[in-house]
């Protein structure tokens, strides 16, 4: 009878998806919801006025940083690609969308000005006054060409996917058909932010050098909704982004596909060996986190105001797999957890609200020592947690089966163990 229930699992074995038979899913989304909610019904915006305005938007980044430490743990914990180069997509994103709010926000201001004209002013004039508006600040008055399509606001949606999904293509296609692996391609997607971020610093780039692009929490064309409202939008689209995101995650780590790429991060050579294509695998996994990394930059950015290249520097991919660390890589819900618990952490300890601890000889400011703080968490977390924080319900599951014993016969955490088939 063992062996038959045995031979079941292994051959017959369905795979665990979203609602239905997964608990993890169902407890996650309605988390989100109920949090979405209080917020909303908290919110200035909806006439409460007990969260503020400024920290709605900080909850609405947050939960689109929670979406590209998502994609950050699908890309390492499950398929094991250390990227250091995932917040690059992240910027781009940002980027993309910045083009457009500040390109549609600018002509409503030239034409209003060109309004009093005596005679009507033409496209051209109009063009000109835009160009001169937004690059003027680095001495330029002509739109560089990858400003062609900034007008059009469905074009730039789509540069939201398409412009980190190429990136990711064309270098994860160059990397894994030449098999670099491990700490080599860590090199090299750092290689590749620093050099991306390096270009973005030259005014002659296109996009303002050290600039950036700003004002992109005025949406064109709604100078008279409140900030409050607008930002509720945006934390209403960062949590949709969020659950969408947690359920596509959750299907591409379940079934074959996702024993697929577990194999890949724990022996490569091995999955190859039998037969799979490896290399497509991993293409795959990379250029799909690279599109949700350019989506929650697409949401973070106007929340934020600004975007300029410090925000694409290659310190910035480390922070995010010190996230994902702390949560728990490997775990879905883990790094949601760990990018929640060190943003809102470092916005308390940055923002001046954190008191300061007097030594008598020393006194801290935890707005220089955050980052001293945030390294140490780390290595702790690697040497006495490495399961994370995610890795609390671990202990919760196994007090739960305290009757079950012997190691697990398969992947899965319900499959049968050595002892239990032997009865």
């Amino acid at each position: 009878m063992a062996e038959t229930t045995l031979s079941t699992q292994r051959a017959g074995r369905k795979p665990r998806f979203l609602l239905a038979d997964n608990a993890s899913v169902l407890i996650f989304m309605g988390l989100l919801a109920l949090f979405t909610l209080g917020v909303t019904v908290l919110s200035e915006g909806f006439g409460i006025g007990v969260i503020s305005t400024s920290f709605v938007k900080t909850l609405g980044k947050t939960l689109c940083l929670c979406l590209v430490a998502l994609a950050m743990d699908l890309v390492w914990g499950y398929c094991g690609i250390l990227s250091l180069g995932h917040m690059a997509f992240f910027g781009l994103g940002g980027y993309a969308i910045g083009m457009w709010l500040m390109y549609a926000r600018t002509e409503i201001i030239v034409t209003e000005s060109l309004a009093a004209a005596a005679l009507p002013p033409t496209p051209q004039e109009i063009s000109d006054g835009i160009a001169a508006q937004i690059f003027g600040v680095v001495g330029a008055s002509e739109f560089p060409p990858i400003w062609a399509f900034a007008h059009s606001l469905p074009l730039q949606l789509a540069a939201v996917v398409l412009v980190p999904g190429l990136l990711a293509l064309v270098f994860g296609w160059l990397a894994f058909r030449s098999r670099v692996t491990g700490v080599y391609l860590s090199i090299l997607t750092q290689a590749m932010t620093l050099a991306l971020s390096l270009y973005l610093f030259q005014n002659d780039s296109g996009l303002r050098g050290n600039n950036g692009l700003s004002g992109l929490q005025n949406l064109p064309g709604l100078g008279d909704v409140p900030q409050s409202t607008v930002s509720l939008w945006f934390f209403w689209a960062s949590a949709l982004a969020l659950g969408l995101g947690y359920l596509l995650c959750v299907r591409v780590v379940s079934g074959k596909f996702g024993s697929v790429i577990r194999a890949i991060r724990d022996d490569e050579s091995r999955a190859r060996f039998l037969g799979y294509p490896v290399e497509g695998y991993k293409l795959f996994i990379f250029t799909l986190t690279a599109i949700l990394a350019g989506i929650a930059g697409a949401l973070y950015y106007p929340q934020a105001g600004i975007i300029n290249p410090a925000e694409i520097a290659p310190i910035a991919s480390i922070y995010l797999a010190v996230w994902v660390a702390i949560g728990g890589r490997g775990r879905l819900y883990g790094a949601v957890i760990g990018a929640a618990f060190v943003s809102l952490l470092s916005t308390w300890f940055t923002g001046g609200q954190a008191p300061d601890v007097s030594l008598g000889f020393y006194t801290i400011q935890w707005v220089d020592w955050w980052t001293v703080l945030l390294g140490l968490s780390f290595v702790a977390v690697t040497l006495f947690a490495p399961k994370g924080i995610g890795g609390l319900f671990d202990l919760i599951a196994d007090r739960r089966h305290q009757d079950r014993h012997g190691a697990d016969l398969g992947p899965e955490p319900g499959a049968l163990r050595e002892k239990e088939s032997q009865v």
